[in-house]
């Protein structure tokens, strides 16, 4: 019996993720039942475990509850994906589990079909990772899995390896009928095979599997769409209302020329069909799903990668280009003038789009609204938002961070990013996800509406030329330098020096009558037990490398604002790497932040110094 002892790389911090070779038979089969164990403990379901020696779990007794748990089930374009989503749609089915297939879809679509349910779904995905790559992302309740729960998911499939074979959930009693319609939806491979639209809760009652036709899936979905800018714009389809009761017919078209790059992901199948409802001139550049990415990785972030968008943008002299990530989650964009407009000021933009159209019970709230971002944007986004007249709140890293805090934040954060690309309203028109497409399309309206109501520009290359200036590097990638085992982490030394500079700084400042020049300490006392030796570093040279006013945050890694800049180096939540990012109001701004944290870190490591100078501009 297979050990998955190769398969524990795969479960990262947000999702399952790894090389196509790890997704073997006997892993995608034992992780099928890991999920339909997950789901029946997720409904408080008790299971009945039928092992080889006819044992039970512990604590568990047979499930006698009628009420049948419902997962929706899609795929992105990546070769193997369908066939996996297929199989675990199988084993659930097997395990007494409702299972509403979606096929071709963006992880957007597939929590949009979740929430119309139990907020239950499985999407077979690796984003924008490279084609070779294969992943899984999940909801359960609502909620993406923390990472925690995600390695309680692997632990699932050792316990089930531990006790000889693979767990198979009782299934309520059912005619021979019922049985025999499960067995040929099951053997239903094609979403084509039902073209005609169903309705799900009818179909649900007789089956334990279910294809929704590509149609209903994308239909349901855009209408859903059209539904909140209807809302968010009564006044812009009244007239028509009256002469038609034809949804598709009743909202007038932005007159914008846009760019769409989906870069042969999951936004191909739906993207046009999607912005045609919306916007009078739609061009669209690699729409075809392609598992093999042609172009490059589905990954619009990465640099260079937004050139033919760039190009298109600017031959069509279109007013805004888009691009759009593997499976639709990540968002960049390209202005009038052909250039990329940096996730932190795209950030900004879709900041002031959530506060401008909030709704009502939000705006009477006594409490002020919050803009969540993550560590890795710029120094100049707190002052901007509060310049909006809400509260910056910086967060962690990881878009299923975000979303969780969201949760828990009662509204009071209306709308958070990252740098990554992801971007989530948390206003209640819509799911509070980071759906690229959907984002893309609230930027539009306001840029078509609102923006000219304010007396503000449409023109994007001028809004974006009214913002501070952002000369930075990309979010760079370095090797994780090698410690002992009983020593710190190169970003724990990097704290305690942090620390250690700040306490004796301000320790000195306590002569001085001028308190506002004391540093802002944003972190609590390390944790670090380790035996990690300070260097000598002299008065002059700690205020050279911390600057009074400097503000030190530790949340998520070493995270240093300056007057002039920011820079940011911590440890990759999804790989053996460290992350660094800087920042500065010119290009000299720029190297003299990068020179600095070069020489906090030389102490401890000569080569990741040189690394961290190194890394250009964007």
């Amino acid at each position: 019996m297979p050990s998955f002892a190769t398969q524990q790389s795969l479960f990262r911090a947000y999702d399952i993720r790894g090389s196509h070779q790890h997704f073997t038979t006997d892993f995608i089969q034992a992780l099928g039942h890991a999920f339909a164990h997950l789901y029946h403990a997720s409904h408080r379901h008790p299971i009945q475990c039928n092992l080889k020696n006819n044992a039970l779990m512990p604590n568990m007794i047979q499930n006698t509850d009628s009420e049948q748990i419902i997962v929706v089930i899609g795929y992105d374009v990546r070769c193997g994906s369908d066939t996996i989503a297929q199989k675990l749609a199988t084993i659930l089915t097997q395990c007494g589990i409702q299972v509403i297939q979606l096929g071709l879809i963006t992880t957007p679509m597939m929590v949009f079909w979740a929430e119309q349910h139990q907020g239950h779904g499985i999407v077979v995905t690796a984003s924008h990772s490279a084609k070779d790559i294969l992943g899984i992302k999940w909801l359960v309740n609502h909620q993406s899995p923390s990472s925690t729960e995600i390695q309680g998911l692997y632990q699932q499939l050792l316990y089930q390896k531990l006790n000889g074979s693979h767990l198979n959930h009782s299934a309520p009693q059912q005619s021979n009928i019922q049985k025999s319609n499960i067995q040929k939806s099951c053997l239903q491979k094609d979403n084509k095979a039902q073209n005609k639209p169903l309705s799900a809760s009818d179909a649900l009652i007789n089956n334990h599997q279910m294809h929704l036709s590509a149609e209903q899936v994308a239909t349901t979905y855009i209408d859903a769409i059209v539904q909140v800018f209807k809302q968010l714009y009564p006044y812009n389809n009244q007239a028509s209302i009256t002469h038609t009761t034809d949804s598709r017919q009743t909202f007038s078209k932005l007159d914008l020329v846009v760019v769409i790059d989906c870069m042969h992901g999951a936004t191909s199948n739906i993207a046009q069909h999607l912005f045609e409802r919306f916007c009078q001139h739609v061009i669209m550049l690699n729409d075809i799903p392609d598992g093999h990415f042609p172009t490059g990785n589905p990954d619009p972030t990465e640099p260079h990668r937004l050139k033919q968008l760039q190009q298109s943008v600017v031959t069509h002299q279109a007013d805004i280009g888009i691009a759009f990530d593997g499976d639709g989650d990540r968002l960049m964009i390209v202005d009038n003038n052909g250039k990329v407009v940096t996730p932190d000021h795209l950030l900004y933009l879709l900041a002031q789009v959530a506060l401008t159209e909030r709704p009502e019970f939000l705006t009477d709230s006594q409490l002020p609204s919050q803009i969540l971002f993550d560590i890795k944007c710029c120094h100049h986004l707190p002052k901007l938002i509060t310049e909006l007249g809400a509260t910056a709140v910086m967060s962690k890293t990881g878009s299923s961070l975000i979303r969780r805090r969201l949760q828990q934040s009662n509204n009071q954060i209306i709308f958070a990013g990252e740098l990554s690309g992801h971007f989530i309203f948390n206003d209640g028109y819509f799911i509070l996800y980071d759906d690229a497409m959907y984002a893309a399309l609230r930027l539009l309206h306001w840029l078509g509406h609102t923006a000219n109501s304010d007396k503000i520009s449409p023109n994007l290359a001028i809004i974006i030329h009214g913002l501070p200036v952002i000369v930075s590097t990309a979010d760079h990638y370095l090797p994780l330098p090698e410690t002992a085992l009983t020593d710190c982490s190169i970003v724990e030394r990097l704290i305690r020096l942090c620390l250690y500079l700040q306490q004796l700084i301000k320790a000195t400042s306590l002569t001085s009558t001028h308190t506002e020049h004391q540093p802002i300490i944003d972190c609590a006392v390390s944790e670090c037990t380790c035996s990690a030796k300070k260097p000598y570093i002299t008065l002059q040279q700690a205020q050279y490398l911390l600057p009074v006013g400097t503000k030190l945050s530790c949340i998520d890694g070493v995270r240093l604002d300056f007057a002039h800049g920011f820079g940011v180096l911590r440890q990759s939540n999804t790989s053996h790497n460290l992350t660094a990012r800087f920042a500065g109001d010119s290009i000299e701004d720029l190297k003299d932040i990068q020179a600095k944290f070069a020489a906090l870190c030389h102490p401890f490591d000569e080569d990741l110094a040189a690394q961290i100078m190194a890394i250009p501009p964007e």
